[in-house]
């Protein structure tokens, strides 16, 4: 099963994917076509120059040149051995022996380029509750990097975990699978340096630090489990190049499969330019798409069904005490919402009514609140087979969709908008930024472009 969130094959984050070296070309001299000809003949006699040959004599026959005018040419008549006289090409000139200075002097061949220093390789992995994802890239301009390699597959790790509290035998052998193609990824490549994270599943479950154990020693890989609040940073963190300069306020909101980020960002005052220094609240929710499903149900979501979801959310978020913390910009035009998640990414799939995914039209994408409403309405209004058949859910995602859109729902309603920016993007492009700001690419480099 793959997730439509690859990355592959598509630049994100100003990224994009070729090779992270380059080298000179070889330099190559240029003959006009005429210069075969005049190989020959100054390779069969150099003495028909009228100079003097090797052993000292002179050539037989008149040697005296006549001159005459072809074309506006200056050009030599045939002597009377039958040979044209021609001076040999510079560059012929320049390998054979001469009796006195050449008129024209071969130019130096132009020095070959050192091959361009390679470029560091950093890795970033998020193992969620419903997503495996990989990111490799090298650094680019100051602040931005080119992917080079991804790999994203839905796993469900979390599957059952609501109800038993564990992970399940099923789904830990899907993630394990997934992350051995990841570990020959990062094995068959340098890597400067690399993070590799688990999120809300393996947080919560009681057998978390159990699974990891296996995953070291089945993938080679060891993950580490990240807390509440670097989730949040990093998701703050990898999304930083799509608030732009006048914005004032946002609330950023990452919907997971076991959990749900949110992070108020003050930008009134003077801009850092790190995004994540700038939050000035942040919650996580201990609900996600896979949770609130598995409780709710995914494949028959009635109105009422949907509503009761709506009104769970909210009741979570009610008792967040740093709500509020951005009530002084809510009514500008400079606030807005930005969604890091599927939940989102599908609903721009939706709104583009676009015949396949694709990355480059959804990241970034702003869409109005009331465009918002009508992929809401809309989506409500299909059932499951009707969910599974649109290209931008899928069968994967058909059952988890609507239980994202109670979440958005959810937060709309304490944080009203007229804007929504949709971000293909998150954990892993905030562990790429932070790993390079922390090792100086950007800083050694003079942003230099990759």
């Amino acid at each position: 099963m793959e997730d439509h969130d690859t990355g592959a094959g598509a630049s994100a984050v100003g990224m994009s994917g070729a090779s992270p070296t380059q080298s000179a070309g070889p330099h190559t001299a240029r003959f006009s076509r005429h210069a075969g000809a005049h190989q020959r003949h100054a390779g069969q006699r150099q003495i028909g120059l009228g100079q003097a040959d090797q052993h000292g004599d002179q050539p037989k026959g008149k040697t005296r040149k006549r001159r005459k005018r072809k074309r506006g040419r200056k050009v030599f008549a045939r002597d009377e051995n039958g040979a044209v006289p021609h001076a040999a090409p510079a560059a012929t000139q320049a390998s054979q022996p001469r009796s006195g200075p050449s008129p024209v002097e071969p130019r130096p061949a132009a020095p070959q380029r050192p091959p361009q220093q390679e470029l560091p390789v950093f890795a970033a992995l998020d193992l969620g509750t419903n997503n495996c994802r990989l990111l490799v890239a090298v650094p680019g301009r100051h602040g931005q990097f080119r992917v080079i390699d991804a790999f994203s597959r839905i796993v469900r790790l979390g599957e059952g975990l609501t109800a038993s509290g564990r992970l399940g035998q099923a789904a830990m052998d899907r993630a394990v699978e997934a992350l051995k193609i990841c570990g020959e990824k990062l094995r068959n490549r340098k890597i400067r340096k690399a993070r590799l994270i688990a999120t809300e599943a393996c947080r919560s479950a009681a057998n978390g630090v159990e699974f990891l154990d296996r995953v070291e020693r089945e993938a080679g890989l060891k993950l580490e489990i990240i807390d509440r609040q670097t989730e949040a940073r990093l998701a703050v963190s990898g999304c930083g190049s799509l608030v732009e300069r006048d914005t004032q306020g946002v609330v950023l909101f990452d919907i997971g499969g076991g959990s749900s980020e949110i992070a108020l960002i003050d930008l009134t005052g003077r801009r850092s330019p790190r995004l994540a220094n700038h939050i000035v609240s942040w919650t996580s929710l201990p609900v996600g798409v896979v949770s609130l499903a598995e409780r709710f149900g995914g494949r028959t979501v009635t109105r009422e069904t949907f509503a009761a979801m709506v009104d769970d959310v909210a009741a979570r978020l009610k008792a967040f005490d740093g709500r509020d913390r951005l009530a002084h910009v809510l009514a500008s035009p400079n606030f807005h919402l930005l969604g890091t998640s599927g939940t989102v990414t599908t609903l721009a799939g939706v709104h583009l009514d676009l015949e396949r995914y694709d990355r480059r039209r959804v990241d970034g994408l702003w869409m109005d609140r009331d465009s918002v409403d009508r992929m809401i309405e809309r989506l409500i209004g299909w059932d499951f087979q009707q969910r599974c058949a649109n290209p931008c859910i899928g069968a994967d995602r058909a059952d988890l969709v609507l239980a994202g859109c109670a979440i958005l729902e959810a937060i709309r309603g304490v944080w009203p908008s007229e804007r929504l920016r949709v971000a293909d993007r998150g954990l892993r492009e905030g562990i790429l930024s932070e790993l390079m700001a922390d090792d100086g690419v950007w800083r050694n480099n003079g942003g230099r472009r990759a």
